[in-house]
């Protein structure tokens, strides 16, 4: 059995950008560079949650969400490097995002993702995310984007 840790951060500094940036190079389904400008621009100035989950020691997940109000926490953005998968990492982060949402007096989580990740799909479906809104692309239907909430 390996050993896994989740280390919850609520303020984005530089070294974290960095080793966020670094570690999503290592997402595949991350088709789109994630910078330091990107994060400092979605993170700064609100009320967020990074978490990063390590196996022995290693980095090899996050999941990044913020507040919109005061009842509604959106889960951003989030991944599991190829290496570590299938170790319940996913699954982790999820509980602990929501567990602290809810400490915090979030009464709702809204996600998006697309039918093209459909691992992510299954993980929301099977927490109990239920679909409130599908937008459709009518050039492919792997690239609809369906809008998940959960109350919590």
């Amino acid at each position: 059995m390996y050993s896994i840790e989740i280390k919850a951060l609520t303020v984005l500094t530089p070294e974290l950008t960095n080793q966020l940036v670094e570690l999503s190079q290592q997402i595949p389904e991350l088709d789109r560079p994630l910078t330091s400008q990107i994060l400092t621009e979605r993170l700064t100035g609100k009320t967020c949650l990074i978490l990063l989950a390590y196996v022995e020691g290693e980095l090899a997940g996050f999941k990044l969400g913020y507040g919109q109000d005061e009842t509604l926490f959106y889960s951003w953005l989030g991944g599991v490097a190829s290496d570590f998968r299938r170790l319940g990492l996913a699954q982790s982060l999820l509980e602990y995002q929501e567990t602290w949402a809810h400490r915090q007096g979030y009464r709702h989580i809204q996600v998006k993702t697309m039918n093209r990740f459909p691992a992510m799909l299954n993980l929301l479906i099977r927490n109990q995310y239920l679909i409130t809104e599908l937008k459709t692309d009518p050039k492919n239907l792997i690239d609809h984007k369906l809008h998940l909430s959960k109350s919590l």
